[in-house]
């Protein structure tokens, strides 16, 4: 009953083209299930220091405005459509199953600003589907520029440089080790988060994102 009464009060929208849900829509609109640039038979690629990265969408278009809305526009409830689309990626791509699920902390000063961390909330989300717990393995050392502001796969491998550690070396000593966050774009703070839990012990790194860039 709260649940008719709340959608007659905030009717469901599309979490990517923002239109009204009809009939048996869920999450996702028939046009956006057609058109949403899905990354298909490209979901996989190789990164330095992690054994591959999986994301279903490439980040254009109404993938990235709804991206933006989910970290920016207190889209949190985003989270769950999200991680369904991750969760159907990572069952057709990776592997092994992993030992332990974590994700991309965001800094104690963005974490503040925006009230959530959204990886977490991927990470979270996709865990309770896996029936498994998202852990918390790596911390912010220090803030850093926002990766989609700098220009260069250099820049950016400097910008994210020693910006992590691993919080509890042994939760993550001789697991394979799925690491979430939003989305990739040169790989460099995957790398750097990976990096850092190989140091610690871990077996092997794998990373899912929602997107990734083309």
């Amino acid at each position: 009953m709260l649940k008719k009464l709340l959608e007659l009060i905030f009717p469901p929208k599309c979490a990517f083209c923002h239109r009204l849900l009809e009939g048996d829509e869920e999450n996702i609109c028939r046009e956006c299930c057609r058109t949403l640039p899905f990354t298909g038979a490209k979901a996989e690629f190789k990164g330095e220091f992690f054994d591959a990265c999986f994301a279903p969408l490439y980040y254009r278009g109404t993938v990235r405005t709804a991206v933006l809305r989910f970290k920016f526009r207190r889209g949190k409830h985003l989270a769950r459509c999200f991680a369904g689309l991750m969760e159907d990626c990572l069952r057709d791509n990776m592997p092994c199953a992993p030992d332990v699920i974590t994700w991309v902390p965001v800094s104690a000063k963005r974490l503040k600003k925006r009230g959530y961390d959204q990886s977490r909330l991927l990470a979270e989300e996709l865990a309770e589907r896996l029936g498994m717990s998202a852990v918390p393995c790596l911390e912010r050392k220090r803030d850093t520029v926002a990766q989609s502001s700098l220009k260069g796969e250099e820049k950016r491998r400097a910008n994210v440089l020693d910006a992590f550690a691993v919080s509890s070396a042994d939760t993550v000593a001789g697991r394979r080790i799925l690491l979430v966050d939003d989305v990739v774009t040169t790989g460099s703070t995957l790398a750097e988060c990976s990096r850092e839990l190989l140091m610690a012990g871990a077996d092997r790194v794998f990373c899912l994102t929602l997107a990734r860039r083309a």
